[in-house]
């Protein structure tokens, strides 16, 4: 089917990543459908309808996929991008803080899928790509329940590739790096925090400073994206960028001793309080 044909919806399209794919995805001639919780209070961009969308709501995400289906008539490629990032020590997040964010970024993911699924099975076609993280592949210090949703992520969508590839569906993730995007501003942190773990977490806070000053572009995950779309039997995993490329070789290939010693020298772990 011919891009001009193809409707793609996008989750989390308000910024970010989301953002720079629905415009490169509308520039290549696909009907895109982006989604944000306050669609009114987004600029129009060209060629990107917007819908209201609250990932973590059954009733909202019913509702946007019906929009979609009542405008465009078809759904043919799902992007999960939704999300964001809970910080801190694993000790501080009050289990309400942990909640919150595995439904945002894992069940909010499984709520779309679940909605789409039927309308791809009658298509005997569709395509679902899942924006995981590298964080998801090699989990940093003090962001440990932003790292579970995506490993999470990582072992649902492995599952979903093998269960619907018989109705014609392909499945991927994509997996960047420290991205360039307002997400790192917009972090959380929980409510309640403990002074013990602060010589530490502030090392991690300088060190992820500078990662992600040094952090390429959103365009450059969206241009992965793209190429997932236009392969004609895409692979599972997606890792965005040469750092990130040589991150998972290092976690796949080095004894767990040695790459647990990369980690802690790079984010001055073990530096004498």
């Amino acid at each position: 089917m011919a891009a001009s044909n193809k409707v793609v919806l996008i989750t989390g399209a308000s910024s970010g990543i989301g953002q720079s794919t629905a415009r490169l995805l509308a520039q290549q001639g696909f009907t895109i459908f982006g989604t944000s919780r306050n669609p009114s209070g987004i600029d129009r961009i060209p060629g990107i309808e917007f819908l209201p969308l609250d990932v973590r709501l059954d009733e909202s995400v019913k509702s946007c996929v019906e929009t979609l289906l009542k405008r465009a008539g078809r759904l043919d490629i799902l992007v999960n991008n939704a999300g964001y990032e809970l910080g801190g020590a694993i000790e501080e997040a009050a289990l309400e803080e942990v909640k919150a964010q595995f439904e945002t970024n894992f069940f909010g993911a499984v709520r779309m899928v679940r909605m789409v699924l039927p309308i791809m099975r009658r298509q005997d076609s569709g395509q679902i790509i899942n924006i995981s993280s590298l964080a998801g592949l090699t989990p940093p210090p003090f962001m440990g329940f932003y790292a579970a949703t995506k490993f999470a992520l990582e072992g649902y969508t492995e599952v979903l590739r093998h269960e619907v590839k018989h109705f014609n569906i392909r499945v991927s993730l994509v997996e960047p790096p420290y991205i360039r995007t307002n997400l790192w501003q917009t972090r959380q942190y929980p409510l309640d925090r403990i002074g013990d773990y602060d010589p530490w977490r502030h090392r991690v806070s300088k060190s992820t400073k500078e990662y992600q000053g040094k952090a390429p572009e959103p365009g450059l995950v969206a241009e992965c994206i793209l190429r997932i779309i236009e392969t004609q039997s895409p692979r599972l995993r997606y890792v965005v960028g040469k750092r990130a490329a040589l991150a998972f070789r290092l976690r796949r290939f080095l004894p767990e001793s040695q790459y647990e010693k990369v980690v802690r020298r790079l984010f001055g772990l073990d530096v004498k309080k």
